[in-house]
């Protein structure tokens, strides 16, 4: 039977979920899995957080170097979170020829190519199930189960903070405001909910799933983003009479015309299986040109799902001599072959503040025609005031030309405002 010792940097919500999996559950791994794991040691600063856990005080260590020399350890999990610590303590653990398990996503999106540098020179393992979606495993669908495809799209909801609060202002007709207060209330969104709403979260994880899926480094410069700040409750509602629901989506797409990457709210159909996809859970979209379409479905986040993960990858290293890295050019900068595209295609919805009288409807519908946007659906609300909201659904077109598009439009007399734009996918 194999032995590995590991080492934990972190008992916050998920490091501590991952050393309450690995001891609760020992004799299970060793009778299913044919691998004996030992927590040797963890560095947390606070002692007392330690010791309520469970680990022993001789365990507790109170250096990274206490943790990099000890040679019982084999396998050092970080779950600090942040790339300054972070960095330091995973590069010297990997320096010191210890394999890496990491839930860090931005830490992995910024600096992968220097971890992976490290990893390969010291012969040492690095694993990032967990960065990407919590519990649901990605990244070995895309490095292990998917060798037989190129695969040309991946869509996903891959924030779970942004996804309670779009379903709570669905489902209950909530402002963003409000919404984000009660997501902050029950943990789902920090006191500083930037990273989450904002989309940069979900930018570091596209670039990661993008880089794999497409076997082509996807920097998170790369990444178009826009978060869901400037959201309203009314589009939501609108949408939802139309028979659409919003997320906010990571999308990437590998085309003749160059690589797609992009973080956006997303107005999708209610069909659509990313529809029905509530609350903080998190689920991704795959399509591989021999398998078709794939979708996995799980808990985005969380002790136990993210420990799911992150002791996944510790028994994959136990088990295995011989470990992965990037078959694709890694550098900081990303690759200067791989084209990306300047100005994507979708469908779009736009609402609009106008004048409410005879022949508004026309002029607009002209300046569509004019700029080559065709118009798939049109719907009109008259409002007490005099005004009319008119929601437009266009078809594919460029991006390019919408902005060309609604720029003339605010030309007009009658125009009032443009209230919303939001991005569709099929």
């Amino acid at each position: 039977m194999k032995k590995a010792g590991v080492a934990i940097l972190g008992l916050g919500v998920v490091g501590g979920g991952t050393y309450q999996i690995l001891t609760e559950k020992k004799e299970y791994f060793k009778k299913t899995q044919g691998v004996d794991l030992t927590v040797e040691c963890v560095l947390e600063l606070n002692k007392e957080r330690a010791l309520s856990l469970g680990v022993e005080e001789n365990r507790i260590a109170s250096s990274i170097e206490e943790v990099v020399t000890n040679p019982n350890v084999d396998i050092v999990v970080e779950v600090i979170g942040g790339t300054g610590v972070a960095k330091n303590f995973v590069l010297k653990a990997l320096m010191s020829g210890k394999t890496v398990v990491t839930s860090n996503k931005e830490l992995f999106a910024k600096h992968w190519p220097e971890l992976e540098e490290a990893a390969k020179k010291m012969n040492a393992g690095l694993f990032f199930e967990a960065s990407c979606v919590g519990g649901v495993p990605i990244i070995r669908t895309l490095q292990e189960g998917m060798q037989a495809n190129k695969i040309v799209s991946i869509k996903g909801i891959i924030n779970g903070t942004t996804n309670y609060i779009l379903t709570k202002m669905a489902n209950e007709g909530s402002s963003y405001e409000e919404a984000l207060k009660e997501a902050q209330r029950l943990g789902y969104a920090e006191f500083n909910p930037t990273a989450d709403v904002e989309g940069f979260d979900a930018t570091y994880k596209l670039s990661i799933l993008s880089s794999l899926a497409f076997n082509k480094k996807i920097c998170i410069e790369n990444v178009y983003r826009e978060g869901i700040t400037g959201v309203n409750k009314e589009d939501i509602a609108y949408g939802k009479e139309m028979g659409y629901t919003l997320k906010l989506l990571g999308i990437g797409k590998d085309t003749e015309k160059g690589v797609e990457v992009r973080v956006h709210p997303t107005f999708v159909k209610n069909e659509n299986p990313l529809a029905s996809v509530n609350d903080s859970f998190n689920a991704v979209h795959l399509v591989g040109d021999s398998v078709g379409e794939i979708m996995l479905y799980g808990r985005g986040a969380g002790a136990l799902p993210t420990g799911s993960a992150i002791v996944s990858d510790v028994i994959f290293a136990a088990k295995h001599d011989e470990y992965f890295y990037a078959s694709f050019e890694n550098n900081e900068k990303g690759n200067a072959a791989v084209k990306f595209a300047s100005d994507f295609t979708s469908q779009y919805y736009i609402r609009l503040s106008v004048a409410d009288k005879a022949g508004v409807l026309s002029k607009i519908s002209g300046v569509f025609a004019k700029n080559n946007v065709s118009i798939s659906e049109v719907k009109q609300v008259a409002e007490d005031d005099g005004s009319a909201q008119i929601i437009i659904i266009t078809h594919i077109c460029h991006e390019s030309l919408v902005k060309k598009t609604l720029e003339k439009l605010k030309t007009l007399e009658e125009m009032f405002e443009v209230k919303g734009v939001i991005r569709m996918e099929d």
